[in-house]
C-alpha cells in the first residue's frame, strides 16, 4: 500500500487529519482552560467585593459573616483575615500564598501566584479593621475534562473517517491516468506505436501523458527514418555487392575474354572501394554515437588547417575542371580544436561539393572573420526544406537519388556528428555562388 500512489495519500490524508484533530484538540483544550481560569477570576473577585461591602456596612464585624465565610470555604475559597495590628489569621497555605501576592499590606490586590508548587488566585480588599484576602486553589473539573477530551477524541475520529474516504476517492482518480499512461508506456516498450494516452486529469497528470504521447511519436518517426535508412544503405551494399559477385563468378568460370580481364578487374576494384567507402561511413557513424569517441584537442591555426585542405582540394577540383576558390585572411587564427577532425569535416563537405558541382562552376573554401569556415558550391543547390533536413542520415540521398549525383547518404550526416562533437555549429543554406553553402562555426 505504501508503493502505490493511491496509498501514499491515503496516509497522507489521514496523517494530515489527525495532525489537524490533535491540534485543534490542543488549542481548544489551553482555550478552555483559560477561558475557565479567567472566569474563576472573575467570580472570586466580585465575591472579594460583595464582601469588602459587606464588611463596610456592619463597620468590620467578621463574626456577624460567619455564615459568608461558611460558604466560602464550602466552595474552596479560603479566607486570611489580617487585623490593623498586622495580624494575620487564615490557612497556612493561603496565608503563605497572600503574602507572596503582598495581599496582607493592605490594599486592593489581584494575582495569580504559585506557591508551593501550586497555583493560587488570590483577590485582598481593604476592610474596616484591617483588610481580608481571598485565595483560592483553581481546580478542573474532572467530569468537565473527560468530556471535553471525549468531544476531541470523535472529532479526531471523524476526522480519520473523512480523510481516508477522501484519500480513497483522490489517489483513485489521480492513480487511474497515470496507471492508463503507464499501460501505454508498457506498449510502446513491446514495440507498438499505435497507442496515445488521454490529455486528462490535473495538470501535471495531464503533463506526464502529453510527454508520453510525445515520446511516442518521436519514437515513431525515428524509427520510420532508421527503417528507411536501413532499406537505403541496404540497396547501396547490395549493388555494388552484385557487381563483384557477377564479375568475379565470370572470371570463376572463365567466361571473360582475356583482353577484357583488366577492365572487368577495375570494375570490380570500383566497386569494392565504394563498398570500403559505405563501411567506413557507417564505422563513423557509429563511432560519433559512441561515448568513449576520442578527441585530441590541442592549439591549432585555422589559416594552416585551411591552407592544407585547399593544396589538396584545388588538385581534385581542377581533374574534375571544376574552379576552385580560396578565401583565407593573411594572419593566423588560433582556436583549440582537434584538427583531424576538423580536417575530415572539411574534406567531407569538399566531396559533397565536387560532387554536385558542374564543370566550369566554382566551389569556395573560406576562412571567415573569427572562427568561421565555409564551404560554398555552384552546384543546383537545395529547397529550404532540404536545408532543415540536410544533416538527417540518408535524407537528401533518398530524395535525390537518380535525379543528381548523390554519395552514401551519410557525409553530411557525419560532417555534422563531427562538428557538434567538436563542440561547434553547422548550418546550411544557400550560396551566393548559386548551389549550397556550408558554415561551420568553431568555439573559443
Amino acid at each position: 500500500m505504501i508503493r502505490s500512489l493511491a496509498g501514499r495519500i491515503i496516509i497522507v490524508c489521514l496523517a494530515v487529519a489527525g495532525i489537524s484533530a490533535l491540534v485543534a484538540g490542543f488549542v481548544l483544550f489551553r482555550l478552555v482552560s483559560t477561558t475557565t481560569l479567567d472566569v474563576t477570576r472573575r467570580v472570586l473577585a466580585n465575591q472579594a467585593d460583595v464582601l469588602a461591602a459587606q464588611l463596610f456596612e456592619t463597620d468590620g464585624a467578621l463574626s456577624g459573616r460567619r455564615r459568608v465565610v461558611d460558604i466560602l470555604e464550602r466552595q474552596g475559597i479560603s479566607v486570611v483575615a489580617v487585623s490593623q495590628r498586622g495580624v494575620v489569621i487564615g490557612d497556612a497555605n493561603a496565608v503563605a500564598a497572600a503574602k507572596q501576592a503582598n495581599a496582607v499590606d493592605g490594599g486592593t490586590v489581584s494575582k495569580t501566584v504559585d506557591s508551593g508548587g501550586r497555583t493560587y488566585l488570590v483577590e485582598a480588599r481593604d476592610a474596616p479593621r484591617g483588610s481580608f484576602a481571598l485565595v483560592l486553589q483553581p481546580s478542573a473539573d474532572r467530569s468537565t475534562i473527560r468530556r471535553l477530551i471525549g468531544n476531541i477524541l470523535f472529532a479526531l475520529g471523524i476526522g480519520l473517517v473523512v480523510a481516508a474516504v477522501a484519500g480513497i476517492v483522490l489517489g483513485r482518480l489521480l492513480a487511474r491516468p497515470l496507471r492508463r499512461t503507464a499501460q501505454v508506456a508498457y506498449t510502446l516498450r513491446a514495440g507498438r506505436r499505435d497507442l496515445r494516452v488521454p490529455v486528462e486529469g490535473p495538470r501535471e497528470v495531464a503533463d506526464v501523458a502529453g510527454s508520453v504521447n510525445s515520446l511516442a511519436d518521436a519514437l515513431q518517426r525515428s524509427e520510420s527514418r532508421q527503417r528507411d535508412f536501413l532499406l537505403s544503405v541496404s540497396h547501396e551494399l547490395r549493388t555494388p555487392l552484385t557487381a563483384v559477385r557477377g564479375f568475379a563468378e565470370s572470371l570463376a568460370d572463365g567466361v571473360v575474354p582475356p583482353d577484357q580481364a583488366a577492365e572487368v578487374g577495375r570494375t570490380i576494384e570500383n566497386e569494392a572501394q565504394r563498398l570500403e567507402r559505405l563501411v567506413g561511413d557507417l564505422l563513423d557513424l557509429a563511432r560519433l554515437s559512441a561515448d568513449d569517441f576520442r578527441l585530441d584537442i590541442a592549439p591549432v591555426d585555422l589559416s594552416g588547417v585551411v591552407c592544407e585542405t585547399a593544396d589538396v582540394w584545388s588538385v581534385r577540383c581542377a581533374r574534375e575542371g571544376v574552379e576552385f576558390r580560396l578565401e583565407n585572411p593573411a594572419h593566423p587564427v588560433a582556436v583549440h580544436t582537434d584538427p583531424r577532425r576538423l580536417r575530415q569535416a572539411l574534406d567531407g563537405l569538399m566531396e559533397n561539393a565536387l560532387r554536385v558541382t558542374p564543370s566550369g562552376r566554382p566551389i569556395v573554401l573560406a576562412h571567415l572573420p573569427g572562427r568561421v569556415l565555409q564551404v560554398r558550391d555552384g552546384g543546383p543547390g537545395l529547397s529550404e526544406e532540404d536545408y532543415r533536413i540536410a544533416f538527417d542520415r540518408g535524407a537528401l540521398h533518398r530524395r535525390y537519388q537518380g535525379i543528381r549525383p548523390v554519395g552514401t547518404g551519410l557525409g553530411l550526416a557525419i560532417v555534422h556528428g563531427l562538428v557538434t562533437r567538436m563542440g561547434g555549429t553547422i548550418q546550411a543554406g544557400p550560396a551566393p555562388e548559386g548551389g549550397a553553402g556550408f558554415t561551420i562555426t568553431l568555439p573559443g
